[in-house]
């Protein structure tokens, strides 16, 4: 899990988090069509600014409790080493000893104050301080400074005091102290702690950072307070004054470096609003010529992974002094002195290396056109700083960077939002129309829909009451519809299928007739003519087919007679006839003048014949 990270179902998108981002390290993403907002782990400086200010619980970071609970549990020996502000978390605790009681009480076998590590390191800047000659240190032991430097400053690089941190020099001399399996776990207000111990890799003396807020839960899994454990005293060695570490100037003082009026004067500066102004200024105005001691937060005493959030800076740096002043008292110098040159020959520098992660600057154009986009184009436009950047033009380079968008500007959101209601409120308008015009057309199409139900069924009670089998079939000779006469056409085998599947709908019509009829279809199927009257022969019957296209090349129909039923057969014979007397007559009107009272003689006795069977079919229908 990285070290800071954005738990999306708990996000309100508030844009909150991006907006403090010191860095511009929170970006919009895709995930799925839907936009997200995610932490680039490569561009964070973990100063964990976007935890404190989340208000819906979104932004979560590397928790290490159940770390902790298995060195417990595995009876391995684990010594806690605990930042010198646990004095500001626990304003309610009246004694130092039960704080060190409670933490005892977890299953910690020995619990260490950092601020003896501070003292280590102090005595150390102090000497790096003397020896400079012209050259000038950014003294941050701030593991969100110094990140802001690896990846945003790194011509400053030589210019970061190359020590190790307080937490470190405090975990080589435990190490030292106890045997060289010990685990160590650090326990302070600070989120970039995580991280500097997860980029030391396995050159850490630290084994896991436990931040204050993880401190309260494990007490508070256990039911623990200050009336439930024993007072308790820190294990040695002791710190001096490093327990002022968590105020400004704590580290001066804890290195008795003088500040003030001499060749080395330090600048000391803390706060987010001004850190990488701060850095910035070092960098680029030479006349500066001092060296800078730095935190990010206003102190370590007010740090992200501090839970009493209400709680004011000047009380909790009250707090702090007054822990120290009774540490002070209650320690013995000597012994002091003698722990100091004990572990004072470690190793205590720290190397750094460059992570630029600088983009290039965007060409003037893109920057122009982001500027119009947001309607910043004019001289008169302000800088309102809605945004989180201090200016417009500061926030368009970031547009043009692609590490922000357009909309997180509240001008630019106002007047798009306004634009698209008035969109919306056309669209509303327009999406009414189309409902009414839409209920007509439903209307309208239902009555369609009956009227073509209504002819569907006169269709099919015409088609079963003609005489002749007629049927319809699609481009794979599946039956559309048939009428009974077709059915009884083909027999009694399909006489049985139709009492399932009434009609012989979906049937294959290759299946019920032989090859050379379903032939015919497939030519009118192929070719789009039509065929007229042809005669066929089916087993004992004389079938008379007529195949025609109902839509091209899709759907076409067929009409059969049985040409040996009476009806048929009589009405096969009357029309045959009328052909013959209609050629006949065509042929009289050629030789007419050959054939003279012949002609008539023929046409009267072929009349005759018609008429006789005329008769007999009325008679036979009687």
């Amino acid at each position: 899990m990285p070290i800071i990270r954005i738990n999306n179902d708990k996000c309100k998108h508030c844009n909150t988090c991006v907006k403090v981002c010191p860095v511009q390290a929170i970006q919009y993403n895709n995930d799925n069509d839907n936009e997200i907002l995610t932490i680039d782990n490569n561009r964070c400086i973990a100063c964990g600014n976007c935890f404190v200010q989340c208000n819906s619980g979104a932004i979560e970071y590397q928790k290490e409790i159940d770390t902790v609970k298995s060195f417990i549990d595995s009876k391995q020996t684990v010594a806690a080493i605990v930042a010198p502000s646990i004095a500001a978390e626990f304003p309610d605790v009246t004694d130092y000893r039960n704080f060190v009681g409670m933490i005892r009480s977890l299953g910690f076998n020995f619990v260490h104050e950092v601020s003896f590590g501070v003292d280590l390191v102090a005595g150390k800047y102090k000497e790096y301080i003397e020896k400079s000659k012209g050259k000038y240190y950014i003294s941050s032991f701030c593991p969100p400074v110094r990140e802001y430097i690896r990846k945003y400053q790194p011509k400053l690089i030589d210019s970061l005091l190359p020590l190790a941190s307080p937490m470190i020099a405090t975990a080589l001399a435990i190490k030292k102290l106890h045997e060289k399996n010990t685990k160590i776990v650090y326990i302070g207000p600070c989120i970039g702690q995580k991280l500097e111990i997860e980029q030391l890799g396995k050159d850490s003396p630290i084994d896991a950072v436990l931040g204050f807020y993880e401190l309260r839960e494990m007490f508070t899994a256990v039911n623990m307070t200050e009336n439930t454990v024993e007072f308790s005293e820190f294990d040695p060695p002791h710190g001096y004054k490093g327990s002022l570490y968590p105020i400004l100037r704590g580290v001066l003082q804890a290195g008795n470096i003088d500040d003030k009026f001499t060749e080395n004067q330090i600048l000391s500066v803390e706060g987010k609003p001004i850190f990488k102004q701060a850095i910035d200024d070092f960098s680029t105005i030479p006349t500066i010529k001092h060296h800078i001691n730095q935190f990010y937060c206003e102190g370590c005493a007010m740090g992200p992974l501090t839970t009493q959030k209400s709680t004011r800076k000047l009380q909790r740096n009250s707090l702090v002094i007054n822990y120290s002043k009774k540490r002070v008292e209650l320690l013995d110098k000597k012994i002091w002195e003698k722990n100091m040159k004990a572990y004072e020959s470690l190793d205590f520098t720290r190397k750094f290396e460059i992570d630029d992660q600088r983009l290039p600057f965007p060409e003037k154009h893109k920057i122009e056109d982001v500027l119009m986009l947001l309607g910043k184009d004019k001289p008169m436009d302000l800088d309102c700083g809605l945004c989180g950047y201090d200016t417009c033009y500061d926030f368009a380079v970031d547009v043009a960077k692609e590490l922000t968008k357009p909309e997180m500007c509240v001008i630019f959101s106002t007047r798009n939002r306004q634009e698209y209601i008035r969109k919306l409120q056309s669209s509303n308008r327009q999406l009414a129309k189309t409902q009414d015009a839409l209920q007509k057309s439903e209307i309208k199409a239902k009555e369609e829909h009956e009227a073509v139900k209504e002819a569907m069924q006169m269709t099919t009670s015409v088609m079963q009451k003609l005489p002749s089998g007629v049927v319809i079939v699609d481009k794979d000779l599946r039956i559309i519809q048939s009428n009974n006469r077709f059915v009884n056409i083909l027999g009694e085998d399909a006489r049985a299928i139709n009492d399932v599947i009434p009609g012989l709908q979906t049937a294959d019509l290759q299946s019920l007739l032989p090859f050379q009829i379903t032939n015919l279809f497939k030519y009118v199927l192929e070719q789009n003519k039509p065929i007229q009257n042809k005669d066929i022969a089916l087993e004992d019957n004389l079938l008379n087919i007529s195949i025609f296209a109902i839509k091209r090349k899709e759907i076409i129909g067929a009409i059969i007679r049985d040409l040996h039923e009476p009806a048929v057969r009589q009405e096969e014979v009357i029309t045959r006839v009328r052909e013959v007397i209609d050629k006949n007559l065509e042929m009289v009107q050629k030789i007419g003048f050959l054939l003279g009272e012949g002609a008539s003689e023929t046409e009267q006795m072929l009349n005759t014949i018609i008429e006789s069977f005329a008769k007999e079919r009325k008679s036979d229908e009687e």
